[in-house]
């Protein structure tokens, strides 16, 4: 199988980038393959359950958080052409001893990690910029999605799959038996007209009046103002949601949500939005905070900063924001 599929080194090594960033994509992939070894030996190497420790985002951390966290941001601060890093799991930016370094990684190191103790799906996102100086303080990674130079996320599921864009296209990569990425998806695309959406609707009653609407239509089916029936999906990761929308389509909603009023959402613009964002557009579909807003538009005024999301088939995407 090796010999007959394109190697991500080689696709790599032929795209149209500087060497560092090349460098940059090869350390996170080395990685990402790393993680999935811990991740699958779960009980067995002792990785799951809580780690007693809690996060910047106020959150239980679970043991895999921690050990991910650390994977990632070893690997990374070791690279040449990295100078600073920054992670969903740490208060402040991390930045590297390396003199020629010139990009910045931000990751989720782990995303969907109450999924662990189940056996369902988790993942790693990476969002990666240019940096401005070898030694970043926090207000160098406060950029707009559009400067991103490059999106890559692995999910760990009964396969381990790598996305990743550098702004042409979206490919996937299957890790193989022997540890090896291997290409499987060339050219991802998301169709533009979906049945199928991703929304946790327990929390109905506390989202705001138009996103409750389209959802009610949603529901009525083919009776209702839609015309046509709709499948509900929902696994609790966005990595997991997100990568089940770009391999068959589908919308992802994660609101604003009224009991947290002064919360404008849930989910990390700079570990999770922009860099999801930045490979949904890429795929042909949409991602906004409101069904307008591009996410990748949204001016970062904090490493944590939180935004609603309204991702995936882009006409889809239009019925919610007209909702």
């Amino acid at each position: 199988m090796s010999a007959d599929r394109l190697h991500l080194d080689d696709h790599i090594a032929a795209l149209e980038a500087p060497q560092g960033l090349k460098t940059v994509l090869t350390v996170i992939a080395a990685t990402c393959a790393r993680i999935s070894d811990v991740v699958a030996g779960g009980a067995l190497v002792g990785a799951l359950g809580a780690s007693g420790q809690i996060n910047v985002q106020d959150e239980e951390q679970k043991k895999l958080d921690v050990i991910t966290d650390d994977m990632l941001t070893q690997a990374l601060l070791a690279c040449p052409a990295i100078a600073g890093v920054a992670s969903e799991e740490k208060d402040q930016v991390e930045p590297a001893s390396n003199p020629a370094g010139e990009y910045l990684a931000l990751f989720d190191p782990l995303d969907g990690s109450s999924n662990i103790d189940i056996n369902a799906p988790v993942g790693t996102i990476v969002s990666v910029l240019k940096s401005a100086t070898p030694t970043p303080v926090e207000a160098d990674f406060l950029q707009t999605g559009r400067h991103q130079v490059a999106a890559v996320y692995a999910v760990y599921g009964p396969q381990t799959m790598l996305v990743l864009t550098t702004g042409d296209g979206v490919k996937g990569f299957t890790l193989s038996n022997d540890g090896q990425w291997l290409l499987t998806h060339d050219a991802i695309t998301i169709s533009p007209d979906t049945k199928e959406f991703a929304i946790n609707v327990s929390n109905q009653r506390h989202w705001a009046e138009p996103v409750q609407r389209y959802l009610d239509g949603l529901l009525q089916g083919a009776e209702g103002p839609r015309g046509k029936n709709f499948n509900m999906r929902w696994v609790a990761a966005m990595v997991a949601d997100v990568h089940r929308i770009l391999m068959r389509g589908g919308v992802f909603l994660y609101p604003w949500d009224k009991r947290e009023p002064n919360k404008p959402g849930k989910l990390r613009l700079m570990y999770e939005g922009n860099p999801m964002a930045f490979l949904v557009e890429q795929a042909g579909g949409k991602a906004t905070t409101d069904g307008v807003q591009p996410i990748l538009d949204v001016q970062p005024t904090g490493l944590h900063q939180r935004i609603p999301v309204a991702l995936g088939s882009a006409n889809e995407i239009d019925a919610f924001a007209s909702a």
